[in-house]
C-alpha cells in the first residue's frame, strides 16, 4: 500500500513530473485492478484511514515493504496529494486530471512522431536510400515501447482517445504473442473500472478475442470470464447498453453448454432488472443461438431428443416471463421480450397438419397446444385490465402494453392453427383499453374499429 505526492518547491505540480510518476506506479504495481479519481478534500480522509491500518499492521505483523502505506505525508500536506495507491486501487486528484492529460497526450503524440520517424529511416536503410544509419531496430523497439507507455497513462485519463487505442492495436499486432494481447485484455479492463461505458474500450476487447480466437486453446474460458465481466460492470453501471452489446457478440463464440450455461445462471439476474431492456436482449441472443441450426431445415419438422431440451427451456422461459409479468406491474421491457419467446416458439416447433406423424422422441406443438397457448395468452391479457381507479400509473401501463400484446398476436398468429380463439376476441376490449390510455396512438389500431 502506497500514497504518492507530488509538488514541487513552489507549490505548483510540475505536469512532466506528475505523468513520469502516474507511469511509475502503474510500471511498479502491475497488479492494479481499478482507477477512480479523487476530489483533494477526499484525501484527508483516505490518509486518516491509511494512518489506522498503519498502527495495526505495526501491531499485528510486520507487511511487505511494497504493501505498507508510506507515511512519510503529513496530514498537513495531504489535499496537495495526486495519487492514491493502495489494495490494487489507484486514485487520481480530479485538481490535477487537466494538466496530466495534456502532458499525456503531448507525450504520447512526440512517442508516435518518433516511432513514424524511426519507421521510415530503416524504410530507406532497407531500400538504400539513406547513406548513414540513424535508426536502428533497437530504436525503433525503443520507440513503440514509448508509444504503448505513454497510450497507457492517456488513455486512463480520457478512454475515447480512439488514436490511442489503434496505435495499441498497431504495436500488439507487431509481436502478435498471446501473452501481448492478454495484457490488452487486463488494460481495457482496468479503463473499464472507470470509464464502463467506453465504445472504444469494449471495441478494443472484441478486436482482441477476434485476435485471439484462432491462437488460444482456452478460448471459451476468456468467453466466460468476458461474460462474468459484464455481469460485474451491469450490476455498477445500470442501463449500460455498450457492455450488454459485448456480451450479445460473445454469444457467437459460446459452445452449446455455454450457451444453456448462461440461460440458466442469468436468469435470475434478469428477474431482479426488469427495467434493463438489454438484458432481455442478451436473453434473446442465446435463445438465438440455442436453436441455431438445431432443427432439420429439409422435410418434416423433427425434433431431435436433444432438440427437446431446447423445446423444454424456451418453454419455461415462456412460464418465467408470464411469471415476471404478473409480478412486476408495467414493464414494458417484459411484454417485448413476450413476443420474441411466443413467435420464436411457434416458427420453431409448430408441426403442420399435413407433416408426417412425428417419431416417438419428438416434442412438437400441436393444434391443441396453439389454443392452450392462445387461450392462455388471452386469459392473461383480461387480467391485466382488473385495477380500481386509485391504483398506480403503472397498472394502467399494465393494461396498455397487454393490449398491445394482443393486437400484436392478432397480426401475427391468424396463420396458424388454432387461431380462431385470438381471432374471436372482442376488438372492443382492446380498443376501449387503447383508447383510454394512449389516444394518441389510435391511428395504429383503426382497423380494429367495426363499422
Amino acid at each position: 500500500m502506497e500514497e504518492e505526492k507530488v509538488s514541487d518547491s513552489g507549490g505548483e505540480a510540475d505536469p512532466s513530473q506528475l505523468l513520469y510518476h502516474l507511469e511509475s506506479i502503474l510500471d511498479s504495481h502491475p497488479l492494479i485492478n481499478e482507477v477512480g479519481f479523487i476530489h483533494p478534500s477526499q484525501f484527508l480522509s483516505l490518509a486518516e484511514e491509511a494512518s489506522t491500518l498503519v498502527s495495526a499492521s505495526i501491531e499485528t505483523i510486520a507487511q511487505p515493504e511494497d504493501e505498507r502505506v508510506n507515511t512519510k505525508l503529513s496530514g498537513g500536506n495531504t489535499p496537495d496529494m495526486v495519487f492514491w495507491n493502495r489494495d490494487h486501487k489507484l486514485g487520481i486528484s480530479t485538481e490535477y486530471l487537466l494538466p496530466l492529460y495534456k502532458a499525456a497526450k503531448n507525450a504520447f503524440m512526440a512517442a508516435v512522431g518518433r516511432y513514424n520517424n524511426a519507421k521510415m529511416s530503416r524504410f530507406h536503410e532497407e531500400s538504400g536510400e539513406a547513406s548513414v544509419s540513424g535508426r536502428s531496430s533497437s530504436f525503433k523497439n525503443f520507440c513503440a515501447v514509448d508509444v504503448m507507455k505513454h497510450s497507457r497513462a492517456l488513455l486512463l485519463l480520457n478512454s475515447d482517445f480512439g488514436t490511442a487505442w489503434n496505435y495499441r492495436k498497431l504495436m500488439v499486432s507487431k509481436e502478435p504473442h498471446v501473452a501481448n494481447f492478454m495484457d490488452e485484455l487486463g488494460f481495457s479492463k482496468l479503463v473499464l473500472s472507470y470509464s464502463p461505458k467506453s465504445e472504444c474500450a469494449w471495441s478494443h476487447r472484441r478486436w482482441v478475442i477476434k485476435m485471439i480466437s484462432g491462437k488460444c486453446l482456452n478460448l471459451q474460458e476468456i468467453v466466460e470470464k468476458e461474460s462474468d465481466l459484464v455481469k460485474l460492470i451491469a450490476e455498477k453501471s445500470k442501463m449500460n447498453y455498450r457492455a450488454w452489446n459485448h456480451r450479445c457478440w460473445l454469444v457467437s463464440y459460446m459452445s452449446s453448454g455455454q450457451v444453456i450455461y448462461e440461460i440458466i445462471s442469468s436468469r435470475d439476474w434478469a428477474g431482479l432488472n426488469v427495467a434493463d431492456n438489454s438484458c432481455f436482449h442478451y436473453r434473446s441472443r442465446l435463445m438465438l443461438r440455442m436453436l441455431e441450426g438445431s432443427l432439420t431445415k429439409q422435410g418434416p419438422k423433427t425434433i431431435s431428443s436433444h432438440d427437446a431440451e431446447y423445446y423444454k427451456i424456451l418453454k419455461e422461459e415462456l412460464d418465467w416471463n408470464e411469471m415476471l409479468i404478473k409480478r412486476y406491474i408495467g414493464r414494458e421491457a417484459l411484454w417485448l421480450y413476450r413476443r420474441f419467446l411466443s413467435i420464436y416458439w411457434i416458427n420453431q416447433f409448430v408441426i403442420d397438419g399435413a407433416d408426417a406423424l412425428p417419431h416417438s422422441n419428438q416434442t412438437p406443438i400441436s393444434t391443441s397446444e396453439i389454443k392452450t397457448f392462445l387461450d392462455n395468452e388471452l386469459q392473461l391479457f383480461y387480467s391485466c385490465q382488473v385495477f380500481s381507479v386509485n391504483d398506480f400509473d403503472d397498472y394502467r401501463a399494465q393494461a396498455t402494453f397487454s393490449a398491445t400484446y394482443m393486437l400484436w398476436i392478432t397480426r401475427h398468429f391468424s396463420q396458424y392453427p388454432g387461431s380462431e380463439l385470438i381471432m374471436e376476441l372482442r376488438p372492443r376490449d382492446v380498443q376501449e383499453v387503447l383508447e383510454k390510455y394512449c389516444p394518441e396512438r389510435s391511428c395504429l389500431w383503426n382497423f380494429l374499429r367495426t363499422p
